[in-house]
């Protein structure tokens, strides 16, 4: 993909610019209280194993919280049809699992297959049906034009940032009506807020969330957990 030029209309660079745009900087948690809220939902052994593999494997692992938002969006939505770009080590999936409905049925795109075979053993591990997802190796721009319009749930987006805003239009196109987006490291380790920062990923990232922002289809919030969760509900 070739690089993104920089947009001034960003909401990141547009609150940055106008001091009369309400924040919340000072009245963000301390440290302590951001710890909290992360590691306020232990666990499991399986999602801590497939944290310990993501490194090896160059995957960048899911902050706690963020997989407990994850879990707590798939059983708001009561999810029975979730796509996810970006399989990883099955970390994220497993998330979705344990909020998605008893008979759901994950659909998950990754071009590493050394990934998905560590995902495999992750969801086998706690007893989840092979039925139950699809693994398909290969390229997510792909591989989602052939899935059905309309048909799922929740559509995770967790893959390559510089195709992101490739990835949540293909992602609008499958949700159903009241079904939800949700995007990953939106935050880029404090770089998409700093508008000093002009990197080929941040600015993918940015026109991203632009994407989202300008749709009026879409009502969407801007997580603060992990590395930044977007979800946004299409009406």
């Amino acid at each position: 993909m070739s690089a993104v030029s920089p947009t001034p209309a960003s909401p990141a660079s547009s609150a940055a610019a106008n001091p009369g745009i309400p924040t919340s900087a000072q009245s963000a948690p301390a440290a302590a209280s951001w710890v909290f809220a992360e590691d306020f939902v232990p666990e499991g052994d399986a999602a801590a194993q497939a944290r310990v593999e993501a490194e090896p494997l160059g995957v960048e692992p899911l902050s706690r919280g963020t997989v407990s938002a994850l879990t707590f969006l798939a059983a708001a939505v009561q999810a029975r049809a979730v796509v996810e770009i970006g399989t990883g080590t099955g970390q994220s999936g497993l998330a979705l699992f344990a909020g998605m409905q008893p008979d759901g049925i994950l659909t998950s795109v990754d071009l590493e297959a050394d990934h998905q075979r560590q995902a495999r053993r992750a969801f086998s591990s706690v007893g989840i049906a092979s039925q139950r997802f699809r693994l398909i190796a290969g390229d997510a721009l792909t591989v989602l034009p052939k899935l059905s319009d309309g048909a799922y749930d929740l559509v995770l987006v967790a893959g390559d940032t510089l195709e992101y805003r490739d990835y949540v239009e293909q992602g609008l196109r499958l949700l159903r009506h009241g079904g939800l987006l949700v995007v990953t490291h939106t935050l880029q380790g404090g770089r998409t807020a700093d508008s000093s920062q002009d990197d080929d990923d941040t600015l993918a990232v940015r026109f991203a969330l632009d994407a989202v922002t300008e749709n009026e289809d879409l009502v969407a919030a801007l997580l603060p957990v992990g590395d930044g969760l977007l979800a946004a509900v299409k009406r």
